[in-house]
């Protein structure tokens, strides 16, 4: 453990040590970074130049384009929390699915699902989600735990699906494509929703008296009224979800640029709902600043810790201990997330991205593991923090907005299976690769390292270049028959041109 000194485990002591003191995190980074950073000059580490590179890191953060998707993203969704989008979604999903057992629960997850595409957000989702649903699924005879656990689970959705701030966050510190993130995070996303909704199915033959049909009285008849407000529901949320995934997918629009149409999309649709007014913008602008300072100062913070940690063959410390792991990549993947789980009960996700990727994702690379399914296999795991008691902040969220009835260990017993699910979904991603790697893109590849360029050579001379006074008088390149310099092949030779007659220098030249 000590192979390369003692200061890279110390540095990373210290900084644990000061977020669980409680400093904020940004700062705490911050101060450990610029602390070691004094202690190896004073020992020779490296000399006071190295920290001059400072300055342009913090340019490239501030600088860097993908990260304005950022704040489009955070606006976007923030717009679609107050604009009564969620509200027609469920009303009319929860009256559709609502003469079955579960049919509430079901309806939960689909629109979580769908709220997720289009807002990314997850406070987003867990509020709305619960200010309308959980009172109704309580007053018809649902399970408090059922109730609390698929609402928050439903919300944590959001940090899979495209456009999250996860994968765009991730993608920034892997160094790889967001299209590529989101492309490889559909298949966990689907299967996410499959897992959930089956574990509703079998709940709803095993316990069915914890999750009742609603009454006839309060989901109405089936007929074509219900279903075209259903779609008229659904409809324009396919046209965002385009807008915002569609576009990037298809190579029409950068990240960032979807994000801006995103923001138009959704204040078209809060104009929809005629709830797009001042105060309503204010609030999503004040939302926004919040996010986007915190995750820009975090970076910045992470920023002088990693040069500092670098500086100290902290990455080379990182890399020795990990890539000894028995079991190979799958070794090391395992215990990755495992530490992951660990620390996502106390780091929030954005600080798990910014502070430890950097240092893992060498490791990964160095064992041959496609960083992009290491990129969304740690989202599925990070989406954990948001569940797992006693500090997940969907609780949290959950918790400021039911009621009083409703018990805090309820909300806390109610997350333990679908944590667990989540859990069999980092399983499934860690031993079935493909269910991220097949919605990349299956065009030929083509390894620069294979490719030869051979040039013809035109003799053994150094120079390439026919001898001289060659047989025949006429030189002949591999693959290239050129005829004889006196005929054709086949033909006698052509008599040799008769010398012009010599010119007598003696007498005046003529003139015709």
């Amino acid at each position: 453990m000590f192979d390369f000194g003692i200061i890279p485990p110390a540095m990373f002591v210290g900084m644990v040590l000061f977020m669980l003191y409680g400093f904020p995190v940004a700062f705490s980074l911050a101060a450990v970074g610029l602390f070691f950073g004094i202690i190896g000059i004073a020992t020779g580490h490296f000399s006071e130049a190295f920290l001059q590179a400072l300055p342009l890191r913090f340019f490239g953060i501030v600088s860097n384009d993908l990260l304005l998707a950022i704040p489009f993203f955070t606006f976007m969704g923030a717009i679609l929390e107050r604009c009564g989008l969620a509200e027609d979604l469920l009303e009319g999903t929860g009256k559709l699915f609502g003469r079955i057992p579960g049919g509430l629960a079901y309806a939960v997850i689909l629109v979580g699902a769908v709220l997720g595409a289009i807002t990314g957000t997850v406070a987003a989702s867990v509020i709305t989600m619960g200010v309308i649903s959980l009172p109704i699924m309580l007053r018809y005879g649902y399970s408090p735990r059922l109730a609390t656990g698929v609402i928050a689970a439903s919300g944590t959705i959001t940090q899979v699906i495209p456009p999250s701030l996860v994968l765009v966050v991730l993608a920034d510190q892997l160094g790889k494509s967001v299209g590529d993130m989101y492309l490889g995070a559909i298949g966990p996303s689907i299967l996410q929703v499959a897992i959930f909704m089956g574990y509703i199915l079998v709940l709803s033959i095993l316990k069915p008296a914890s999750m009742p049909p609603l009454p006839k009285e309060v989901r109405g008849d089936f007929n074509w009224s219900l279903l075209f407000r259903v779609l008229s529901g659904m409809v324009p949320s396919i046209v965002l979800i385009f807008l915002v995934l569609g576009t990037i997918f298809m190579g029409l629009a950068t990240p960032t640029e979807a994000g801006a149409l995103g923001v138009v999309g959704a204040m078209v649709l809060a104009a929809m709902h005629r709830r797009l007014t001042w105060p309503l913008m204010q609030e999503a602008m004040r939302s926004t600043m919040h996010i986007t300072s915190m995750v820009v100062m975090i970076l910045i913070g992470s920023t002088v810790f990693s040069l500092v940690f670098q500086g100290m063959d902290g990455s080379r410390w990182i890399e020795h201990m990990l890539s000894g792991i028995p079991g190979g990549p799958v070794g090391f993947l395992i215990f990755v997330n495992i530490f992951i789980f660990v620390l996502a009960f106390f780091l929030d996700f954005f600080e798990i991205a910014f502070i430890v990727i950097p240092m893992l994702a060498p490791v990964a690379s160095a064992l041959g593991i496609d960083l992009i399914w290491f990129g969304v296999l740690i989202c599925v795991n990070m989406q954990t923090s948001f569940m797992h008691p006693p500090f997940g902040f969907a609780l949290f969220y959950l918790r400021s907005i039911a009621d009083r009835n409703v018990k805090t260990s309820d909300i806390y017993m109610g997350a333990l299976p679908w944590v667990c699910m989540q859990l069999i979904l980092v399983a499934i991603v860690i031993f079935w690769p493909q269910s991220v790697t097949y919605w990349l893109d299956k065009g030929p590849k083509v390894d620069p390292n294979s490719i030869k360029i051979e040039v013809p050579g035109f003799g053994n001379n150094g120079l390439g270049l026919p001898p001289l006074g060659a047989p025949g008088g006429s030189p002949q390149m591999p693959g290239l028959t050129l005829p004889p310099m006196n005929g054709l092949p086949g033909q006698p030779p052509a008599p040799a041109p008769a010398p012009p007659p010599a010119t007598d220098l003696s007498q005046p030249p003529k003139i015709n």
